[in-house]
This record gives C-alpha cells, sequence and structure tokens, in this order.
C-alpha cells in the first residue's frame, strides 16, 4: 500500500503548496488537496498535512516536506517484512 498524503487548500497560505508540488512527483506516494481536512485550529496556525491519517506538522513548508518524508519511513519501517 501506498502512503497517502493530505493537503488542505486552505492551509496554502503557509507555502504548503510548493510541499504539496514536491511530493507529488513522487509515483510512489498518493497526494490529494482537499477543500477542508477539519483541522482549522492547527491550520491557521501552521503548515500541516495528513500522513496516512496522522498529523504532520512543522514551522515551514521545508521542515513538513522533511517531517513527513520521516513519517513515511517510519510507517514504512512499520510495515516492512521480514522485520528487522
Amino acid at each position: 500500500m501506498r502512503p497517502i498524503v493530505e493537503f488542505c487548500t486552505n492551509n496554502m497560505h503557509h507555502g504548503t503548496d510548493e510541499t504539496m508540488r514536491k511530493l507529488e512527483e513522487n509515483p510512489e506516494l498518493d497526494v490529494i488537496e482537499y477543500g477542508c481536512l477539519g483541522n482549522c485550529g492547527q491550520c491557521y496556525v501552521e503548515p500541516y498535512a495528513l500522513v496516512n491519517g496522522e498529523i504532520v506538522a512543522a514551522s515551514s513548508p521545508d521542515e513538513l516536506y522533511e517531517a513527513i518524508l520521516a513519517k513515511i519511513e517510519e510507517w514504512e519501517a512499520q510495515f516492512a517484512w521480514p522485520p528487522e
């Protein structure tokens, strides 16, 4: 199963549109943009996205990109076979 990264269009004022575009270049990811993800307080305060349904937030779009990649690696390691 490919990781799913979801973005809120209302959060794009933080610069997450660039983060989303960079992630869309990776064919191993499903990147989806929604009008609203229902996390309005979070959305207003900082850049964030959902990775497989889990909130990943950071203080800048570049840090968000790195945090998303780290969360994906964590998720992939959790489901790696055979276990390490």
